[in-house]
């Protein structure tokens, strides 16, 4: 039986270390929920639903990416049970000249890997889902996204019953 091929997520040609915002999105392995500590309860803001201890280790990884590669910020990011979603730019020097930055891919695979090694176990389903922002518009449409995801949850299409 002939396997079905995989998709080609990226940009062909596209450089993805150009200075410029990136939208990420990466689901759990199996899509199990795994970083709201309670996703079975009505949370009145969801937005502020308590982390597991994974869901924090994620959370301080993400607000580390800028350690790790310092021609990179977190511009927004949001933690649901069982996906992030991120908004990275890649900066320019003070100049406006490009500074030397790793590619989105490298940037999150690292910052995967590093998470499943923490935990002990493999988080991540593989591969991710990247937009290339175009614009203000296009950028201010992604923050809006990530800022109401959380209340949105049982509304999202990742949507999954407490799947622990």
């Amino acid at each position: 039986m002939e396997l079905p091929k995989r998709k080609h997520n990226r940009l062909r040609e596209y450089d993805y270390s150009t200075p410029n915002a990136y939208f990420i999105t990466i689901c759990t392995k199996n899509r199990k929920n795994l970083f709201w500590a309670n996703t079975r309860e009505t949370i009145d803001r969801p937005e502020n639903a308590p982390l597991t201890e994974l869901g924090i280790l994620v959370k301080e990884s993400i607000y580390d990416i800028p350690g790790h590669y310092p021609a990179i910020t977190v511009d927004h990011a949001v933690i649901m049970p069982n996906h992030i979603h991120l908004l990275l730019r890649i900066n320019t020097d003070p100049d406006g000249r490009p500074m030397a930055a790793p590619t989105v891919s490298t940037v999150m695979n690292q910052t995967k890997g590093a998470i499943s090694k923490k935990a002990g176990f493999s988080v991540w389903q593989k591969g991710f889902y990247d937009h290339v922002i175009r614009g203000k518009h296009d950028y201010l449409d992604v923050w809006n996204y990530i800022e109401g995801n959380p209340g949105k949850w049982a509304e999202d299409e990742l949507y999954m019953p407490d799947s622990r």
